[in-house]
Order: C-alpha cells, then sequence, then structure tokens
C-alpha cells in the first residue's frame, strides 16, 4: 500500500532528471533517423537563416571592410621594376663538338632550372656584394626609418622583394624588384640579369677546364687497363689449350649428337621391356592367368600347350559322363591333364624369366647410355665456360680500347672548347624607374574586402546557424524529430498560470485561442485522434507548456459539447491544480492508494463540461503508483465515464512516466517550445513515442515567436491574419448577432 496523503509531501520535490541514463545512445541518432524522410531545406530555408540574421552579417562585412581600408591607406607607397632575359634553346655553335656543361633548353624541367638559378642565394649574395657606398645607404634608407631592432642586412632584403616570373609559352624569364625608391628598384632588377649572365659564362668555363685536367688522368688510367687485359687474355689461352677452341668444340658436338639418338632408342626399349615386366607383376599378385597377357600368349609353344590344354579339359568332361572317378581310363586322362598343366606352366615361368631378363638388361643399357652422354654434356659444358670467359675477356680488352679511344678524342674537343666563350642567354629589356607604386593596390583591396566582408558574413550567418540546433522551424519538427505539426501556439505575453492555462475561455488573446480551435479541428479531422478517448500529453524537457496545451485543449473540447476530465500524471511537479487555482489535497494518488474513491477526487464542472483529477501531492515513488493495477482501474473507468480523457504527464527527456502511462491511452501529443529544445533531445524524446508502438498524432509547436514567424511558418501563420482574430465590442457583437 502506498503512504497516506499525510506522507505524500516531499522536501525538496522535483524533477530527476537523469540525462545520463536517458539519454544512453543519444549521439548515436543521426538528424534522419527517427523522421519519416519526407522532409529537407530548400532553398527558401536557407533564405530564411540568411534573413534573420542579417546583422550577424553586416556587423562582419563592416569589421572587414574597415579593416581592409585602413590597411590599404596605411601602407608604405612601393614601387616595382622588372627586367626581362631571353634563354637559348641552345648554345651558339662555333664548332661542331660537344660543350662540357649541357645547357639546351628540352623541357619545362630545363626552363625551371635557369629559374632556380635566379633564385638561388648566390645571386641574391653577388647582387649584395655590388651593392657599395651611396647605392648601398640608398638602398638600405627606407629601411631603416621602420626602427627595426636587427641590423639590416642587404642580402636578406633583396631575397624578401625580388620575384622570378617565367613569361607563359616563352623562352623569356622576367625578374622584378620592389622597393619604396622606384630608382633603385630598377637598379636591382637589372643588377640580377647583369650577374645571371656573368655567372653561367664563369660556370661555363670553370666547369671546362676542370673536365680537361680529369680527361687527362682518365686517359692515363684506361691506358694501363687495356695493357692490363691484353696480357690476362693471353695468359688464359696458353693456360686452357684454347688455341683450337672452335675445332674441339664441333668434335665434341657430333658426339654429343651421337649419343642423344642412342640415349633414345635405349630409352624406348626399356620402356617397352618395363611396360611388360610390370604387366606380369601385376597379374601374378592378382593372381590372374598370365595366357591373357598378348606377348605370352603370343608365344608357339605356350600357344600349342594352351590348345591341348583345352581339349583335354573337353575329353575329360566327356568321359567323366561315361566313367567313375576312379576308373583307370580316368584316372589316365586326369594324369595327361594334370602333366600338360605342368609343362604349360614351366612354359610360362620361362616366358616370364625371359622377360624379366629383357628388361633387366635393357634398364643396364639405358643407364650406361645416359652416363655416357652426362660426360660428354659436362665435356662440352666445360668448353662453353672456358669459351665464355674467353669471349669476356677478349669482349673487355675490345670495350676498353673503344673507351680509351673516346676519352682521347673528349680530351682533344675539350681543350679547343675551353677557350671559347659562349653565353646561353641575353638581356632583353632592362628595368627602367616606375611612374605609378605596385602597391598597396586600392581598388583590388577595397573589392577584395567588399567581397570578403559579404562572404565571410554570409559564413558566419551560417555558422551560428549551425551551432544552433534548437527547434523553431518546420524542417526542425518534420524532418528532424520525425512528427507532423498539428498545431501552432503563438507567444502569449505576461499572464498569471492560471489565465493562461483558460485562455481559450477568456478570449485574453484571441490569436491563440483561435490557434487552439485549430488545433481541435486538426485533431478531429485524423482518424486516429478523431475517436480517442484517453489522450497522452508530453514534452521533451520541463517549461515548454505541456499542461497549458493540457487544460487549454481540453477546453475547447468541452466547449464543443463533449464530457472532459484532465488527469494530473506529474506525481513529481503537478500543475493542474494551479491552473485552475484549486487545491491538491486529494487526487490521483489516494485513488490509486485506496485512501479515496474516483468520485471523492474528481473537481467537477471546473468549467462546464470539464472535470478535473489532481495529483493529490507528490509522490515518492510516482513509477509504482502509475504502474499499480488501481491505476489502470481509473483509466478504464474514466473512459466509461468521459467522451475525453487528457493525461498530463511529465518531460520525457527527464523521467519515464509518461512511458508507463503510454500503453493505457488511445495516442499522445508531443509539445516542443519555439527556441528552446534542441533537436536532438527532441528527436531523442520522440523516438520514444513512437517506439511504443501508441499512435502519436503529431507535435504542438508552442511559444512562438510572432515576430520571426514569417522567417519559419510563413505557410501556417502570416501576420495579416490577425484582422480576424480582433476581439468584436459587445455592441459589435450584438449586431452580427442580429
Amino acid at each position: 500500500m502506498e503512504p497516506s496523503s499525510s506522507s505524500k509531501q516531499t522536501s525538496g520535490g522535483g524533477y530527476n532528471y537523469n540525462y545520463g541514463g536517458d539519454y544512453a545512445g543519444y549521439s548515436a541518432i543521426g538528424y534522419g533517423d527517427a523522421g519519416p524522410g519526407t522532409a529537407s531545406r530548400t532553398f527558401q530555408d536557407y533564405l530564411l537563416i540568411f534573413r534573420e540574421r542579417i546583422w550577424y552579417i553586416i556587423v562582419v562585412f563592416l569589421v572587414i571592410f574597415s579593416s581592409a581600408l585602413v590597411y590599404t591607406f596605411s601602407q608604405t607607397k612601393i614601387y616595382e621594376s622588372a627586367a626581362t632575359v631571353q634563354i637559348f634553346r641552345s648554345d651558339p655553335k662555333i664548332m661542331n663538338v660537344q660543350a662540357v656543361m649541357d645547357n639546351e633548353i628540352r623541357s619545362a624541367d630545363d626552363l625551371n632550372t635557369q629559374v632556380k638559378i635566379l633564385e638561388s642565394a648566390t645571386l641574391i649574395q653577388k647582387v649584395s656584394e655590388r651593392l657599395t657606398g651611396e647605392d648601398l645607404r640608398q638602398f638600405l634608407a627606407p629601411y631603416e626609418k621602420e626602427g627595426k631592432s636587427d641590423p639590416l642586412n642587404a642580402a636578406n632584403i633583396i631575397a624578401q622583394n625580388r620575384k622570378i616570373l617565367p613569361q607563359r609559352q616563352s623562352l623569356i624569364i622576367a625578374v622584378q624588384y620592389q622597393h619604396p625608391d622606384r630608382f633603385m628598384a630598377a637598379k636591382i632588377a637589372n643588377l640580377f640579369v647583369d650577374e645571371y649572365i656573368a655567372y653561367n659564362a664563369r660556370v661555363r668555363i670553370d666547369e671546362s677546364m676542370k673536365a680537361v685536367e680529369d680527361l687527362k688522368v682518365r686517359v692515363e688510367q684506361q691506358r694501363k687497363r687495356v695493357d692490363e687485359l691484353a696480357v690476362n687474355l693471353q695468359n688464359y689461352r696458353e693456360k686452357n689449350n684454347l688455341v683450337s677452341l672452335d675445332q674441339r668444340k664441333d668434335i665434341v658436338t657430333e658426339k654429343l649428337k651421337a649419343l642423344n639418338a642412342y640415349v633414345t632408342q635405349t630409352t624406348t626399349r626399356f620402356k617397352d621391356a618395363e611396360i611388360r615386366w610390370n604387366q606380369v607383376k601385376e597379374r601374378k599378385a592378382a593372381a590372374a592367368p598370365l595366357t591373357d597377357l598378348p606377348f605370352i600368349a603370343s608365344q608357339p609353344l605356350i600357344g600349342q600347350m594352351v590348345s591341348q590344354l583345352a581339349a583335354q579339359k573337353i575329353s575329360l568332361a566327356q568321359l567323366k559322363e561315361r566313367y567313375k572317378d576312379k576308373h583307370p581310363v580316368m584316372i589316365e586322362a586326369r594324369n595327361s591333364y594334370e602333366q600338360t598343366e605342368r609343362e604349360l606352366q614351366k612354359a610360362i615361368d620361362s616366358a616370364v624369366s625371359t622377360i624379366e631378363t629383357e628388361y633387366q638388361t635393357a634398364l643396364l643399357n639405358d643407364k650406361e647410355a645416359r652416363a655416357q652422354l652426362a660426360a660428354q654434356e659436362s665435356e662440352s659444358l666445360g668448353l662453353d665456360r672456358y669459351a665464355v670467359e674467353y669471349d669476356n675477356m677478349s669482349r673487355d680488352l675490345r670495350i676498353n680500347e673503344g673507351i680509351l679511344q673516346a676519352i682521347v678524342a673528349r680530351t682533344r674537343e675539350t681543350s679547343m672548347t675551353s677557350t671559347l666563350e659562349t653565353q646561353n642567354a641575353r638581356i632583353l629589356d632592362r628595368a627602367g624607374a616606375a611612374n605609378s607604386p605596385a602597391s598597396p593596390k586600392v581598388g583590388m583591396n577595397l573589392a577584395l574586402g567588399f567581397v570578403g566582408g559579404i562572404v565571410l558574413g554570409i559564413g558566419f550567418a551560417f555558422l551560428v546557424a549551425f551551432i544552433d540546433d534548437r527547434v523553431k522551424s518546420s524542417f526542425d519538427i518534420e524532418g528532424v524529430v520525425g512528427l507532423p505539426l498539428v498545431g501552432i501556439i503563438p507567444q502569449i505575453k505576461r499572464m498569471e498560470q492560471s489565465e493562461k492555462a483558460q485562455i481559450v475561455v477568456t478570449n485574453a488573446d484571441r490569436q491563440v485561442a483561435e490557434s487552439f480551435l485549430t488545433l481541435h479541428s486538426s485533431l478531429r479531422l485524423k482518424d486516429e485522434s478523431k475517436n480517442a478517448k484517453c489522450i497522452l500529453t508530453t514534452s521533451t524537457v520541463p517549461g515548454e507548456g505541456k499542461s497549458f496545451i493540457t487544460t487549454n485543449l481540453a477546453l475547447t473540447f468541452a466547449a464543443h459539447g463533449e464530457r472532459v476530465v484532465i488527469v494530473d500524471c506529474d506525481l513529481r511537479k503537478p500543475n493542474v491544480h494551479k491552473s485552475f487555482k484549486v487545491e491538491n489535497l486529494k487526487g490521483l494518488i489516494d485513488v490509486c492508494t485506496d485512501a479515496a474513491t474516483l468520485d471523492d477526487v474528481i473537481m467537477r464542472n471546473i468549467q462546464p463540461g470539464l472535470d478535473i483529477i489532481p495529483a493529490g501531492g507528490r509522490a515518492k515513488n510516482p513509477t509504482h503508483i502509475l504502474n499499480s493495477k488501481q491505476f489502470e482501474i481509473v483509466v478504464s473507468e474514466l473512459r466509461k465515464r468521459y467522451d475525453r480523457v487528457f493525461f498530463d504527464t511529465p518531460p520525457l527527456a527527464a523521467v519515464s512516466d509518461a512511458l508507463i502511462v503510454l500503453p493505457l491511452v488511445d495516442g499522445s501529443i508531443f509539445t516542443i517550445y519555439f527556441n528552446k529544445v534542441r533537436r536532438k533531445a527532441a528527436q531523442f524524446s520522440a523516438k520514444k513515442l513512437i517506439e511504443a508502438n501508441v499512435p502519436c498524432y503529431g507535435a504542438v509547436l508552442n511559444g512562438l515567436n510572432l515576430a520571426v514567424s514569417g522567417y519559419y511558418y510563413a505557410q501556417y501563420y502570416d501576420k495579416s491574419y490577425k484582422d480576424y482574430y480582433v476581439v468584436m465590442s459587445k455592441e459589435d457583437e450584438g449586431k452580427t448577432r442580429g
């Protein structure tokens, strides 16, 4: 039994928000898991996101554009000059000889190599070394004004401000340099191309002279190598008697051919003898007559005896019909038959012995032939090995002689070309002083600031929209939460709870009253909800107005002539009694604990056609009460007495009380407060309702902010509708009725 009503009050009552337990597995639910998959975002949805957050876009745009303005007009003017150099596809041909360095441009990689030379630290250092005296002071003057604490380094400054730009689809490279002094910018660009031409010339001459010295050393080394190979070849010929190598090779080859033919014959004979001998052994092992073998049966003596034995066998059978076994004639005939059998067996044994002898002889002959062939092959292979080594040594000698001749010729060519000066490039255009600064680029910077401000502003607005995952749009309810939207209740201005609970009766807010009439009509149009007697209302979290929806929807049904009762099943934080300003001393808890009868706790005619059953206090163990048999009896009795029974239950995300009541009702209504509950939390709670296999009639959006209603619910609600909700004066009302 449950405790008495005096013990129902608990100190510090309220919901035990077991989010950790209730949300087990919550993060695994995707946005479309519980939804029917019929709703999807459209271009209009994104446009609404843009409109709602227009001030984010404006602020970000102003910040970015202002920053671009400040940056542009605070920068030092920088001048840029460019000199161009033409790269030759190949060096000028003064003599028809090959140069030490191949400067021919065959591909983009070769051209990129010249670009990297222009970008190299070596070339930068050479240019910085040519800045001396007044030129160096003029070059460093603009940077000294910046007041940098580190000592200025001309090479570092040059590296930071020069650009090497290959011209597309050509062998022309531009060298650009930027400097606050327009004349100095032109001077540095020209120094770069001059140093590039000089650098290539120095490298070519240095490499040619170094190559000549290296080639002379290689000539001496190669000559010694040729002499050594010639001596080794002669010693090898004398050691292995290879003066008549070709003649010996011919003799060995002829012998090898003859032995191959002989081995083929012996192998054939051996295979034939082996087949006959194997057949004999198989017949013996199977105790089968050997006379069935053709090569035994074909021997004349054996064939004659087989025929004689068959004739005697026939004669013996004929005599057996006339004489008994011990008759002399029978004995003589039987002895003659047995004698013939013994002679036949001797002949067969002799034939088998002959076959075995032929097999052993063929095997021995085949082994001897193969041994002779192997010996001859070994001799032939030995000669081949000598010949291979001999040919290798001869080839090495010829190759090294050719290498020696080539090195000697190349040494002479290099000696001649080392003194020739050729250029692989020429200066095409020298740099001149620029008339206008290259930076800052006012137009481009302002355009980038303008476009960047708009793009970043829009991006920031959508980022905020992405982070803000609260339910606010019809897409959120139907596409994410997965429930149909059956009603929208506008936001109510500050009003007492009891006034809100009976707003459809008092008409304190005509728009809200009309929205409940619309919700009533929607429920009456659906087959499932039209005939439903017991309806449960719940929400995701506290404060979404589920009790407000329950009381006003019940009053709406009562106003249409139905007998309606509200049962406060929120045994943790009951609200129904507050909504109607009645006492909460007796109620559902008392009925379920047998402390009172149902008639004792029903508060009748709170409004015409409406009764309520309060909670009767706060329960220490609400789940036990709602799971009790008494509660089922209460629900069954209320079905008989009333047309509609509304159950106000706690939020699903907080506790599981609503899921206990759900199997006892005909359907449920899910309350969502505009822009309050998070999408995944609402989706998780709605999924619980759907998985209970009890019809959920849909979601009611409560507290819609009319200021943004056009953003999200233009298809459901428009500000122009308010003209139909004007509360008429009594005089106008009388005229209308008249």
